[in-house]
């Protein structure tokens, strides 16, 4: 094995090769030192990049589960990139378990889910870029992981659902969806959908969530909340009578694109 500095922009460059002659761990760790780094290019396009593809290829199935380990922890950290990155490397890890089983344990990904879920509805800054920073997009970043946590725990489907709902509503934010953050709500809530055995009241029940988040709404300015709940109902609409390339579409989906479609009335009074 190497003990040679990794030359990351090299690695990059060549379309991150195959890794040889070096150790699994040592990859695993400094991914995840990159991934915290407010520098864009280090954090996306090299750590991230990297780290979704061997993941997904199956290179680093021996640090999945450190990796996810470190991802999770980092839902509490003080700088916002790390929190919304750490989703993106969790539904890496997620996809990769789906795809080949008992690669990481139930409880493990059981305590994961535990501390995403805490995060995702919580989390204050929602911009989707930063001059400075670049992506953030915790919006999106975390309704990826909440369709990727729906396979590998079908268990958790209703709550991931009622969490993305809780994601949209939230009041206190001054950010409007800008960076197709509904489109990715969307389509993370068609994905959640698709999974055979949920009831039709199952399918639509979440919605609950969102009805009596706008119930007592008026006339006036629309705040931004509401704002990003309407998109998402609108994007869902479509992801749903449209469908999703190449995948299935969900058993309910017509009965939840009604529902949608009911309380999109409340603006738009003059549908049909």
């Amino acid at each position: 094995m190497t003990s040679d500095p990794l030359d990351w922009p090299s690695i990059a460059a060549d379309g991150f090769p195959s890794p040889h002659g070096v150790s699994a761990s040592r990859l695993a760790d400094e991914l995840s030192a990159m991934l915290i780094s407010p520098d864009a290019r280090i954090r996306d396009e090299y750590a991230y990049t990297g780290a979704s593809r061997w993941i997904g290829q199956g290179h680093l199935d021996g640090s999945l589960r450190a990796l996810g380990d470190t991802a999770a922890s980092r839902f509490t950290h003080p700088e916002v990139q790390a929190r919304t990155f750490a989703p993106l490397i969790l539904c890496a890890v997620l996809l990769r378990e789906h795809t080949a089983p008992g690669l990481v344990p139930q409880n493990t990904v059981e305590r994961w889910y535990a501390a995403f879920s805490v995060w995702y509805p919580a989390e204050q800054d929602t911009r989707g870029w930063d001059d400075s920073l670049g992506w953030l997009h915790a919006v999106a970043h975390g309704a990826d992981a909440a369709a990727a946590f729906a396979k590998v725990l079908p268990d958790r489907r209703t709550e991931l659902l009622e969490l993305c709902a809780r994601r949209m509503t939230v009041t206190r934010t001054d950010y409007v969806y800008t960076q197709s953050e509904d489109a990715r709500l969307a389509r993370a809530l068609t994905r959640i959908l698709q999974a055979p055995g949920l009831t039709r009241e199952e399918a639509v029940g979440w919605l609950t969530v969102v009805a009596d988040a706008l119930e007592g709404g008026g006339p006036g300015p629309v705040p931004a909340w509401a704002f990003n709940t309407f998109a998402t109902l609108q994007s869902l609409h479509l992801h749903l009578t449209r469908g999703l390339a190449n995948e299935s579409a969900p058993p309910h989906a017509e009965a939840v694109a009604s529902r949608a479609a009911d309380l999109l009335r409340l603006p738009y009074y003059w549908l049909a």
